[in-house]
């Protein structure tokens, strides 16, 4: 666990996230993480922090702060690219109305509940396809692509040139939202402010491409902190105290097992001297500690198995109810509700691995152990021009990075490592942020 803090900008006109293909007449609807670390560094560069920042993040063997890339938000639901390993969900039992696996973000709160092996109700939801957001139904999506058309005047002969630009324009209310990571306590005691104004001093100046045409800015920064994987996948609810029906049907069935349920009394109507001989019934012999059997389903042995122990005793002609049909008979009476899975975060255990699932673009480091073969992962390669004052429109290295929602197999979390994809011969690095900002998926019991 550690400190983090969620960041939520509401764009305050069109903004400009170029495509992979690098086509100015497409747009793509995630801000990536490796992108706005370069934001943030230009940021810190224009506040004369760039070299600590650079030997905080970039040039340290492990980063004091991770950036997320940045995801949409509907008003009060924040959507994500949800893991790869349950998405698209299971239709099993669900109509084929909504096509799920069209959806490219999904609110967390249908990652939390499919995390938690429950079933998603399609009546519920419902799928934007300009945005591609699973949102709440009735509501529309947080953005829209668009084209704004301009025209390139020379100045020399009065020619112009009429050409246009794709860009994203978000709906009242709506934006994006991305997490900070911060190594540890000490790591947010020295970087949050600068973080933050960081982020205020970009939502002034804009995020993406067109900045010179206002593009990409934003109103005033919404800082939420709290501590990492609780900020994304909050831990289930304290245990109430309170027993429920499936508690109260194991601790009936123990009781009368164990002989310690007490006879009901007979009816009023049945006189003493007309009341059938009672037969005592046997014992039933339970372990040292008196717990029932580790066997069967909820303490109650499986068909088949109390055949093998010792025939008991028939007294009277009246036969005693075997253990399974005792449980039959209280099963009748009390109705527990279906078993739900118990969500509990992985425990990393010496060398064994475990799933975490990528918020940011990932390049692996050297120090990370990622098993390669098992997972579900993306590869997308990233590319760009150069902008610095030591020189601004060069081609930067293209680099492969492991997409956000892929989930990766690990013993450790991953850290991931900066990459210089400088043109050769550039005057300083070109930095690429490949640093992990991941969640430990919790297992389904």
């Amino acid at each position: 666990m550690n400190p983090g803090l969620i960041v939520k900008l509401r764009p305050a006109g069109p903004w400009r996230i170029g495509s992979g293909s690098g086509a100015r007449n497409r747009v793509d609807a995630i801000y990536h993480s490796d992108s706005l670390y370069s934001a943030v560094c230009w940021a810190m560069a224009r506040a004369g922090m760039l070299d600590e920042w650079l030997d905080a993040t970039a040039r340290a063997a492990e980063p004091a702060v991770s950036f997320s890339s940045c995801f949409p938000f509907v008003e009060d639901v924040l959507c994500i690219v949800p893991p790869r390993t349950i998405w698209p969900p299971a239709t099993g039992g669900i109509s084929a109305r909504l096509r799920w696996k069209s959806a490219r973000f999904a609110p967390l709160d249908v990652v939390r509940a499919l995390l938690a092996g429950s079933k998603l109700d399609e009546a519920l939801w419902s799928l934007d396809g300009a945005s591609e957001c699973l949102t709440p139904a009735g509501k529309p999506g947080p953005f829209r692509d668009a084209v704004r058309w301009s025209a390139a005047v020379d100045r020399l002969t009065g020619a112009t040139e009429r050409h246009s630009t794709a860009c994203l324009e978000f709906r009242a209310g709506c934006g994006l939202w991305c997490v900070v990571s911060f190594l540890d306590s000490a790591a947010r005691d020295l970087w949050r402010k600068p973080v933050e104004a960081a982020f205020r001093l970009l939502a002034d100046s804009g995020f993406g491409g067109e900045r010179s045409r206002g593009w990409g800015r934003a109103e005033a920064p919404e800082f939420v902190e709290g501590d990492l994987p609780d900020l994304i996948l909050p831990p289930r609810p304290a245990a109430t105290g309170l027993m429920d029906d499936e508690a109260v049907l194991d601790r009936l069935v123990a009781d009368l097992v164990g002989g310690t349920l007490e006879e009901p009394a007979p009816p009023a109507s049945v006189e003493p001297s007309q009341e059938p001989a009672q037969e005592s019934a046997p014992d039933v012999s339970l372990p040292e500690n008196g717990a029932l059997p580790a066997n069967g389903v909820n303490g109650i042995k499986a068909e088949g198995e109390l055949a093998a122990e010792a025939p008991r005793e028939m007294g009277g002609g009246v036969a005693v109810l075997e253990e399974e049909e005792v449980a039959v008979a209280i099963a009748e009476e009390v109705q527990p509700p279906e078993p739900q899975p118990e969500l509990a975060l992985q425990v990393s255990e010496g060398d064994a691995p475990h799933l975490h699932w990528l918020l940011s673009l990932y390049t692996p480091a050297a120090a990370d152990s990622v098993d390669w073969q098992r997972g579900a992962y993306a590869v997308l390669t990233r590319g760009g021009r150069v902008e610095s004052p030591a020189g601004s429109g060069e081609l930067k290295k293209q680099l492969p990075m492991i997409a956000e929602g892929s989930v990766l197999s690990a013993s450790q979390e991953p850290r991931g490592a900066a990459t210089d994809v400088g043109p050769e011969g550039f005057p300083h690095p070109v930095y690429r942020a490949g640093f992990a900002v991941s969640i430990p998926l919790p297992e389904v019991r």
